[in-house]
């Protein structure tokens, strides 16, 4: 099952899953809007509301796993992960929320006891930066600090705006010493993803809890390279910056936006990513990847990782990508290549 299939990346996502041959049931809450992208596709489709947890869990009969896409997750998760456990259905979403990551990580043991997996950031959030963190962590040992760096989310969809809205006030996080807390000092650095230095921005990111699983450094942060609209917002003085921003992000504003990036740049955008682990000694290991376009990816991650989940046997439990399928998970998505 698709749920959220009528939304931007839901849409994606099904147009994925039906190229490679799968016949996903498609489901969410207007059952119109679910209608026509169902019948354009050939596929069957169920109307049920998130809030409807007798409904959810009888839409899920007979469904071996979802792939949730209807967010902002921290509103939504809760309800499938919950509907997926009483109906051993196992539970795939696209989030990148670290809120949502250590929800499900709290919901791991009643999982492994329903026999499911929970494998939340099925999509460029966060199968590329786990999968690299995981790469540089194997080759620098007793690394104590993490640094992830993205470029590449120049349109983002009207969905991940509306996430970014909900924490416009909010100090970007940072992991230390194990804890997540609030970043202090300076909000930007310079990083070379393979093409010479780039400005970057501090940001809170699913890594700050996915990373921390995956290789148990302690101290991470995570930066992304702005769009050109953000680059030009940043350099606005503090309170006018909010102000705009506050402007640029309301539900009128979004409205009048794109839904997304457009097929043309699905098809020949690329983004890139950045990882430095950091031990005791002055030991240094650092990788760069390349991907396709961020949304394009997260539907060829999200169909490939269903794909896996119901080919089996899957991971019980709450599980990072890179934890249930390794770190070279991202190297199997057409488009993805390390960079020297």
């Amino acid at each position: 099952m698709i749920y959220g299939a009528y939304g931007f990346t839901g849409r994606l996502i099904a147009e994925e899953a039906v190229a490679r041959g799968l016949r996903p049931v498609l489901a969410g809450r207007d059952a119109v809007r679910l209608a026509e992208v169902a019948d354009r596709l050939g596929l069957s489709h169920r109307a049920v509301a998130l809030d409807d947890a007798a409904g959810l869990r009888g839409a899920l009969e007979g469904c071996g796993a979802v792939i949730h896409a209807a967010g902002p997750f921290a509103e939504t998760s809760a309800a499938m992960a919950e509907a997926c456990i009483a109906s051993r259905t196992h539970y795939l979403d696209i989030t990148g929320e670290p809120a949502v990551f250590a929800a499900l990580r709290a919901a791991g043991p009643r999982a492994v006891a329903a026999g499911i997996a929970l494998l939340p950031g099925c999509g460029f959030d966060v199968v590329p930066t786990d999968c690299l963190a995981a790469m540089v962590a194997a080759r620098c040992p007793e690394a104590q600090r993490l640094t992830l760096a993205f470029a590449g989310i120049d349109t983002p969809s009207r969905g991940t705006l509306r996430t970014a809205a909900r924490n416009l006030d909010a100090a970007p996080l940072v992991r230390r010493v194990g804890r997540l807390e609030p970043r202090s000092g300076r909000l930007s650095t310079r990083l070379d993803f393979g093409d010479g230095p780039r400005r970057v921005i501090a940001t809170t990111w699913g890594d700050l809890e996915t990373a921390w699983d995956s290789t148990g450094i302690p101290d991470i942060e995570v930066f992304m390279a702005p769009a050109p609209a953000t680059a030009a917002l940043m350099r606005l003085p503090g309170p006018l910056r909010r102000i705009v921003a506050r402007l640029a992000l309301s539900e009128r504003a979004i409205a009048r936006l794109p839904e997304g990036p457009d097929a043309a740049t699905r098809r020949t955008a690329r983004a890139r990513l950045f990882a430095r682990a950091e031990g005791r000694g002055g030991a240094v290991a650092e990788a760069r990847l390349e991907v396709c376009e961020p949304y394009a990816f997260t539907a060829r991650s999200a169909v490939e990782i269903a794909r896996r989940v119901l080919a089996g046997p899957a991971p019980c439990g709450y599980r990072t990508p890179s934890q249930a399928f390794g770190k070279g998970l991202v190297l199997d998505i057409p488009g993805s290549r390390l960079l020297e």
